[in-house]
């Protein structure tokens, strides 16, 4: 498969053939994302995101406008050598959570957890039609990036800084009162985030890493169908 920064470098070369093939697999990827949340929030006991009709693979649901498609998109036709973005955040009332320290750690790993699972179909969609002997590029390059966007999102969403998904695992795994001052980082996360991005510390330190790891995870899990189907 694609390796994610050449991925990246397939988006500035093709940018409108890029945004079709992204688009499926984008969608699906933000819009479980975000369900996720919401359904472990009310398994844990907080049903606010199930009450406001969050709930739900609907992705009219969860897109925001300007995160979701006009930020992508202008990156993506100014040929930027990054991708960012971001939905609706799923409201969750962590105090009404069975066990709110430990829970939001729960509620927070749903996320990047679906992104991972999505990442697996994905792949194992790619095997299959190539063991099928079918190569439309269009459905190949599909499969491919909805491995690497999901494995993108869910490596992004696990940066250990508020507002971030590992953000939160952070901030329930501290004590009371460590958590307590790490929260109050939270009204000027998104923007450090942001700062880390365009200076490429993000994409240089965390993604690039993390990506091949969790890109190495998935052929590790994929090899027995590999060899089973011969690819």
């Amino acid at each position: 498969m694609l390796s994610y920064r050449y991925h990246v470098a397939m988006f500035t070369e093709y940018s409108i053939q890029a945004i079709a093939i992204n688009a499926i697999p984008l969608l699906f990827a933000i819009t479980i994302h975000e369900a996720a949340h919401g359904y472990a929030a009310k398994r844990l006991g907080d049903n606010t995101a199930f009450v406001l009709g969050r709930v739900t693979l609907n992705p009219l649901k969860h897109i925001d406008p300007i995160g979701t498609i006009l930020i992508p998109a202008l990156l993506i036709l100014s040929s930027a050598p990054f991708l960012v973005g971001y939905a609706k955040p799923v409201p969750v009332r962590f105090d009404r959570l069975n066990n709110p320290k430990m829970d939001m750690v729960w509620v927070a790993l749903a996320g990047p957890g679906s992104n991972f699972f999505q990442a697996l179909l994905w792949a194992i969609f790619w095997i299959a039609i190539q063991s099928m002997g079918i190569q439309e590029p269009f459905f190949l390059k599909m499969a491919e990036a909805g491995v690497l966007w999901n494995i993108g999102l869910l490596v992004f969403n696990l940066f250990p800084l508020l507002p971030l998904d590992g953000g939160r695992i952070v901030s329930g795994l501290l004590p009371y009162r460590q958590a307590l001052a790490f929260s109050k980082i939270e009204p000027w996360g998104f923007f450090i985030v942001l700062g880390l991005v365009f200076t490429g510390f993000i994409s240089h330190w965390w993604m690039n890493p993390l990506n091949d790891f969790f890109l190495n995870v998935i052929r590790l899990i994929t090899m027995p169908i590999r060899l089973l189907l011969g690819h």
